[in-house]
C-alpha cells in the first residue's frame, strides 16, 4: 500500500513555490514527482494546509442512510430478509445499491442474521450397529 509522503516535505515544496520558484522546479530540488507539487500547492491555497486526506474506509453506502426509514421497515417486516432482497426492494425505489453497500449500511446499524444451513452428521462420529 501507498504511503503518503511527509507533510513537512509539502510545506517545503509549497514555500519554495511561494518563494518565486515553479512547482516543476520545486518538484525536482526535493525529489518529488510534480503531479505531487501541483496538488501540494492547490491544497495549499484552498485548504491552507499540505497534510493527506484520509484513506481507506467505507465511501458509498452512506447515500443508503435517506433510505434507512423504508430499509429498516422491511427488516421489521420479514425479519430474515436476505441482502439481495434488499437490493431488490431497493431497486424498485430507483436505488441501485451493491451488496457491500447494503452489508455496510446493515452493519452501521448494528443488524445481523446469521442463516446457518444443517450441520452435516460429523462422519467421525461413532455410529450404533443395530444386531440382527
Amino acid at each position: 500500500m501507498v504511503k503518503a509522503l511527509s507533510i513537512d516535505l509539502g510545506e517545503r515544496v509549497v514555500a519554495a513555490v511561494s518563494a518565486g520558484a515553479s512547482c516543476h522546479k520545486a518538484a525536482a530540488r526535493f525529489g518529488v514527482s510534480a503531479s505531487s507539487a501541483v496538488r501540494w500547492v492547490s491544497a495549499w491555497r484552498l485548504t491552507g494546509s499540505v497534510a493527506p486526506k484520509r484513506t481507506g474506509g467505507d465511501r458509498r453506502s452512506h447515500h443508503l442512510e435517506q433510505h434507512a426509514g423504508f430499509l429498516l421497515e422491511a427488516i421489521e417486516e420479514q425479519v430474515d430478509i436476505t441482502i439481495a432482497e434488499l437490493q431488490a426492494l431497493l431497486k424498485t425505489q430507483g436505488v441501485t445499491a451493491s451488496y457491500g453497500a447494503v452489508w455496510n449500511f446493515l452493519d452501521r446499524h448494528a443488524l445481523t442474521y446469521k442463516k446457518r444451513q444443517l450441520m452435516q452428521p460429523n462422519k467421525s462420529a461413532r455410529m450404533s450397529q443395530q444386531r440382527g
